[in-house]
């Protein structure tokens, strides 16, 4: 799960770094747009074959949202060995706006796309801030524990391991991983070749003079 999330961000960092028509990057956008939109397959799949705290099953928690807000406002916040409620929430949202993002931006819709766009953008700041702060409030370290993928049992002494993927999981996520990407091509031949339409516009204006 830590190879996904961090592929993602710089997945999405170059995306919004190269979304200038005229910018150095220009020519990678598209192809950050596939490889975004194959990690969110595999995050779909993930979801269900994972491990224990990667499965939607333990993100939507709605029934503990309620206690989560009001500990907050009443300054009783506690760590959680995954994502706490609201975390959970962020997760699906912020897998939603890429999907969108994606969608949008393959479907030609350029307003909606860079409205979408920028939600994302907000949404990752907010995601970001609300990591550092619960944190801080909970002298639990996130940030590491998205790193390295462990957290230290200070919190929680009873707290075993996390319930591995199942063991089919890994041979499907390659194969589902490696179907998505020869969809892509299929849908878009330059899909992961970056630059491939800013030559072929360059041919075709040589061609016409």
């Amino acid at each position: 799960m830590r190879l996904f999330h961090w592929a993602l961000v710089a997945t999405i960092a170059l995306a919004f770094l190269s979304s200038e028509e005229d910018g150095p990057l220009a020519a990678w956008h598209v192809s950050a747009g596939w490889v975004a939109a194959v990690l969110i397959v595999f995050r779909l799949l993930w979801g269900f074959v994972g491990g224990e705290h990667a499965r939607f099953v333990n993100l939507v928690r709605l029934s503990r949202i309620p206690g989560h807000v009001r500990g907050l406002f009443a300054g009783r916040v506690h760590a959680s060995i995954g994502h706490n409620p609201l975390g959970g929430i962020a997760v699906l949202v912020l897998l939603a706006l890429i999907s969108a993002t994606v969608f949008t931006g393959n479907t030609g819709g350029e307003e909606p796309h860079e409205l979408i766009a920028w939600t994302l953008l907000a949404m990752i700041v907010l995601h970001v801030v609300a990591v550092v702060a619960m944190s801080f409030l909970t002298r639990d370290n996130l940030i590491g524990a998205m790193v390295m993928g462990r957290k230290k049992t200070t919190h929680f002494p009873n707290a075993q391991d996390a319930r591995p993927p199942a063991r089919a999981a890994i041979p499907l996520a390659a194969v589902v991983v490696a179907s998505s990407a020869f969809v892509a091509t299929q849908i878009d031949p330059e899909a992961f070749t970056p630059g491939a339409r800013a030559e072929v516009g360059e041919g075709g204006e040589a061609d016409e003079d």
